[in-house]
């Protein structure tokens, strides 16, 4: 049985590097052979011939059963495509709004963080400018969580941003960013509870003390007794600092009970607030992490990896094994036709020789195998 010498193409088909290979060949003969074989049972759609696989990305390559591959030099990210929110470049169309059901958890969500991280700001601001009553008593004797609670309002504010802008654009990247702050968020939050509820609970009364006669300075104990109306801790006697209402005669109370009962409902107050928002930050952190990566039904940047897209000389891995399949299913002769018919679907003007083409072709015949064989020179 003498050996004919392999064609150029097929030589150039053996000394193809891994890289230069598409990873779908394993994958893609079994996946659209059904196409091929029967494309008018499975025609849904009079105009498309979908007996080819269809190219081009978008968002519609990714809906329920929608085999597409992508062309050449098609990068789409992440829904932006040439212009803001999915426009096409240089034009004016833009696809309708499609949220799904984990697009509209991130933005209840994130409502939600925006409303109570915008709430928890203004409040600290207004305390810092002294807006309120009694404000000035918080600046002096609870600076520590004052300041802890503006930090945590305006990273939660900070965060927010970030969401509205994954949300809105649909990133995925702005998106893991936030769902990140939203842990240092959640213990920048929980800190000033815990300090205000330890300071209430466990022996306010000489912490009280304590911070009067070593901690506050004549200036912070002048601008208690001027928002509380008292003179002196016990009396006017008794560490008091003068003013034109204070002094060793004034009728005036101490201020010990006054700014005993204040700071038992301030903190409170304070850290009753910081818990309640504890089971509702833990839900945007959940939703965060269950619902970030599909906020669209895309995978990934919405395109198929390089390494598995299709090419030439991939084709001619496919079209090799396709034909062995054949020939063992259906015979030499029907192997030979559908190859014919596919290769003229595909456009492929000079089809790939392969062994298992070139067994196939000259098995049906050698008028035909003669045929193929011009044709692959």
């Amino acid at each position: 049985m003498s050996s004919t010498p392999p064609s150029p193409a097929h030589q150039e088909t053996t000394n193809l590097l891994p890289k230069d290979i598409s990873l779908s060949v394993n994958y893609l003969p079994s996946k659209f052979s059904s196409g091929l074989l029967s494309p008018g049972a499975r025609r849904r759609k009079p105009r498309v011939d979908l007996s080819v696989p269809k190219r081009g990305g978008g968002r519609e390559a990714f809906k329920t059963s929608e085999p597409r591959m992508p062309e050449e030099g098609d990068e789409d990210y992440d829904g932006v495509s040439g212009d803001w929110f999915g426009g096409k470049e240089g034009g004016r169309t833009r696809p309708r709004m499609r949220w799904n059901k984990f697009k509209w958890t991130l933005f209840v969500a994130n409502v939600c963080l925006s409303v109570y991280a915008l709430t928890g700001l203004i409040s600290c601001l207004l305390t810092w400018f002294d807006v309120f009553e009694h404000a000035d008593i918080v600046r002096v004797g609870n600076r520590t969580e004052l300041i802890l609670s503006t930090i945590a309002a305006a990273a939660a504010t900070i965060t927010s941003v970030f969401g509205w802008a994954g949300i809105l654009l649909n990133n995925r990247s702005f998106l893991a960013y936030y769902t990140f702050f939203l842990w240092i968020c959640f213990g920048l939050l929980v800190t000033p509870g815990y300090l205000t509820y330890k300071q209430r609970t466990f022996n306010l009364e000489g912490k009280i003390n304590a911070q009067w006669s070593r901690n506050l300075a004549a200036a912070g104990r002048l601008r208690i007794q001027n928002r509380l109306h008292c003179c002196g801790y016990y009396s006017p006697f008794v560490e008091a600092t003068v003013s034109q209402t204070c002094y060793a005669r004034s009728v005036l109370p101490g201020c010990k009970a006054a700014y005993l009962h204040f700071e038992r409902r301030v903190l409170e107050i304070w850290y009753t607030i910081v818990f309640s928002l504890v089971p509702l930050h833990i839900f945007i952190i959940l939703a965060g992490l269950l619902c970030s990566n599909h906020v669209t039904y895309r995978f990934g940047k919405g395109m198929m990896p390089k390494a598995y897209r299709l090419s030439m000389n991939s084709m001619a891995i496919i079209m090799d094994k396709y034909a062995s399949q054949l020939a063992e299913q259906y015979g030499s002769d029907v192997a030979s036709d559908i190859l014919a018919r596919s290769r003229s679907n595909f456009g492929l003007d000079s089809p790939p020789c392969t062994p298992q083409t070139a067994s196939v072709s000259s098995g049906s015949g050698g008028g035909t195998g003669r045929a193929h064989e011009g044709m692959g020179m």
